[in-house]
């Protein structure tokens, strides 16, 4: 072998070994760039998503739950808490509620409570025990001691669908009693017949929609 062949090989392999680092670090710089463009469109869209995702999955809060300054006094659980209220009908979510014990005895008193609990899509305007207090002892005991005017009285607290409080802002609906009810009012204020106010509204049980209601409502006789 030549001193000159010899020479050109040196000067070939130099050249092999210089150029086989730069494009090792070409391919590596080139992955890593789009290694990164690839991290930085995920975190994008990982934000993106983030800022367009709702606060309330559900959608409903604020437009379905119930509402009123005596809905703090219902139970967070139980079968008397608003979960547990909606899985049974109406007269056995109203024996669940403490506040409700005088309506559940005229219920009872009325034999209504298979009336009330097989009845379908039904709106009740409850009255709470500090209602019933509001009449006079003696009156109350006169009601509730005939059958026949209680259910007059009680048939009158309930409407044959469900209402939405959409429907309270300006309405007159008819009543198992057979006469009517009207309601007023907007957002979270609503009266009953101009008399009796809404301190706990839209309840869901089974089969109603209830309004716990701060005065007894008296048909006309």
């Amino acid at each position: 072998m030549s001193t000159t062949f010899r020479i050109r090989r040196a000067a070939l392999a130099l050249t092999a070994a210089a150029v086989l680092p730069l494009s090792l670090t070409a391919c590596s710089d080139d992955s890593d760039s789009k290694d990164g463009a690839s991290d930085k469109k995920s975190a994008a869209t990982q934000d993106s998503a983030s800022k367009e995702a709702p606060a309330d999955p559900s959608g409903m809060k604020g437009t379905d739950a119930p509402f009123g300054p005596a809905c703090s006094s219902v139970p967070e659980d139980g079968a008397g808490s608003f979960d547990g209220m909606a899985e049974d009908p109406v007269a056995t979510a109203a024996s669940n509620n403490p506040a409700l014990s005088t309506l559940v005895t005229a219920v009872k008193k009325a034999g209504l409570v298979d009336t009330l609990n097989n009845a379908k899509d039904i709106t009740v305007f409850a009255p709470t025990d500090d209602a019933f207090a509001k009449i006079p002892k003696k009156d109350l005991d006169n009601v509730l001691n005939d059958k026949a005017q209680l259910t007059k009285v009680l048939t009158y607290h309930v409407v044959g669908q469900k209402l939405t409080p959409a429907d309270l802002e300006d309405g007159t609906f008819p009543t198992l009693e057979k006469s009517e009810i009207s309601t007023t009012g907007s957002g979270e204020s609503y009266k009953v017949n101009d008399s009796a106010d809404v301190v706990c509204g839209q309840v869901k049980t089974a089969n109603a929609h209830v309004y716990i209601i701060d005065t007894v409502l008296m048909p006309k006789k």
